[in-house]
């Protein structure tokens, strides 16, 4: 099995067209794109469904605000508070500890 590779947008479409133009031949495509079957077939279909902006990488992207529903709002801004109560619970402890250290010194 072919191992997967870092792709652009420009070239998974290309690799998609080639699949799609060839009757969905995945093994043609793999052997002169070398990437993988699972990796062909996901973006193959994500293109049916959503044509080029399926194949659209968004790992690590964020939904903006505007599109957030209510529930997605108040999930983010729980986890926006959650991060910031452990940065403080954080704080106190180098706190505590530098005091710690500083009675020793003395």
């Amino acid at each position: 099995m072919t191992k997967g590779r870092k792709t652009m947008l420009d070239e998974r479409i290309e690799i998609v067209s080639y699949c799609i133009a060839n009757g969905k031949n995945y093994a043609a495509a793999i052997e002169r794109y070398n990437v993988s079957y699972p990796q062909i077939y996901r973006w193959v279909r994500r293109y049916e469904l959503e044509g080029p902006d399926g194949l659209i990488d968004k790992r690590g992207k964020r939904k903006p605000e505007d599109k957030m529903t209510e529930e997605e709002l108040l999930h983010a801004h729980v986890k926006m508070l959650n991060a910031e109560i452990k940065h403080k619970d954080m704080e106190i402890a180098v706190l505590k500890k530098l005091r710690e250290i500083e009675r020793r010194r003395r």
